[in-house]
């Protein structure tokens, strides 16, 4: 097992913190860190049929088998078990008794909201971030290789093949919970549609034209996005919200938190297919932007990133906010340094200067060289980790 960026905040938390709900989609590392973070916990899983039988028929019981608490995984399996624990934490709130684990979030955090509301803390393990992939011993060295790989840790830690792994994740977990979160009618549909939204990464959202070309209705493509994002698999990215006089666009962005999903249901297999796909450029995009929302989750922040785009053509990849100041963020998949790659970026600094405490601009690139152009950074995209978003 790797050292996770997540882990410093948890046992913080965990010095604070009478309990501690560990988010994020399947397979992202929650029973495996926080069992080696607490391995002085006992672990229950309530993705057992059995445990999960005992935990809803006697809640009480249940947890009575854990004096000193315990690690208990899957719990949105069980959203009445939080209620009984909720009395056993007022009773008794030592800091880091109960670690909580969970891979739906929606689901979870109205459970979480109404039961242990100021009792526990809440964080988000995402996907890996590409500073982590590279603290296993196999890791993609090129930028193709590392858009088609993904960031899940199993393909890393034992070896598999990131396109068959990749298949039988989204045949199995996404499905899987889509049967959970949410009766949908027409799973080969529902398939269809994710395979659209991956189609449309790093574009605009426009409900209509999925619903158009999957066949369902605007309020469906709504409801089966909320599913995506409830399962950890895509996000939207907002618009900035300014006060300039601009005509900004309003839509949100559509973004996946791992390409390696993206390029599966692209039918992308090989780094030879994915250098000369059109869509290329869209996929590292949203590599650059996964990335650095993966960093912020792991800092403990949420919030704080958003894109810029006016009708007059004006646009940036993501903007992130910070108590120093905006920084304003391209991703260029192009292997060329080149001044025209600030362009863009520079034009919206231009519109933001007088709206803004500090605003400096970095693209990051698929190159190898890193440059620094008066205020602003061109960065490579092997370097994207150990940029620090927050100065």
């Amino acid at each position: 097992m790797i050292t996770r960026d997540l882990a410093p905040k948890l046992m913080e938390a965990a010095q604070v913190w009478p309990s501690i709900t560990l988010t994020g989609p399947r397979q992202s590392g929650k029973t495996t860190l926080s069992r080696a973070l607490f391995p002085n916990h006992q672990y229950e899983t309530l993705e057992a049929p059995d445990v999960r039988a005992f935990a809803a028929e006697d809640p009480r019981a249940f947890l009575a088998q854990f004096p000193e608490g315990a690690v208990l995984d899957e719990v949105q399996r069980v959203p009445d078990l939080l209620s009984y624990l909720q009395g056993i934490i007022d009773a008794d709130p030592v800091p880091g008794r109960w670690i909580l684990t969970g891979s739906q979030n929606l689901t979870l955090l109205e459970t979480v909201s109404q039961s242990l509301a100021g009792r526990t803390a809440v964080h988000n393990l995402l996907p890996l971030t590409r500073g982590e992939t590279t603290r296993f011993p196999r890791h993609p060295k090129t930028l193709d290789e590392t858009l088609l790989t993904g960031s899940y840790p199993r393909i890393f830690d034992e070896g598999h093949e990131a396109s068959d792994w990749l298949g039988s994740y989204i045949a199995t977990y996404i499905e899987r919970d889509v049967r959970t979160i949410s009766n949908v009618g027409d799973p080969t549909n529902f398939q269809r549609f994710v395979s659209l939204c991956a189609g449309r990464t790093a574009q605009l959202l426009n409900y209509s034209s999925i619903a158009g070309d999957c066949g369902i209705s605007q309020p469906t493509a709504k409801a089966w996005l909320s599913i995506l994002e409830t399962s950890f698999v895509a996000f939207r990215l907002p618009v900035l919200h300014t006060n300039l006089r601009k005509r900004l666009v309003k839509l949100p962005k559509l973004h996946f938190y791992d390409t390696g999903i993206v390029c599966w249901l692209l039918g992308i297999r090989t780094p030879e297919q994915l250098r000369t796909h059109p869509l290329r450029g869209a996929i590292f995009e949203a590599w650059v932007v996964s990335e650095i929302a993966k960093h912020r989750a792991n800092q403990g922040e949420t919030g704080g990133i958003s894109y810029y785009r006016d009708r007059n053509g004006a646009e940036v990849d993501l903007m992130v906010e910070s108590p120093n100041g905006t920084t304003i963020i391209e991703a260029k998949s192009s292997e060329t340094a080149s001044s025209n790659l600030f362009d863009g970026s520079r034009r919206v600094r231009g519109h933001l200067s007088q709206s803004t405490r500090r605003c400096s601009v970095v693209v990051v690139y698929g190159g190898d060289q890193r440059q620094r152009r008066g205020t602003d950074s061109l960065i490579p995209w092997r370097e994207l980790h150990a940029f620090d978003w927050d100065a």
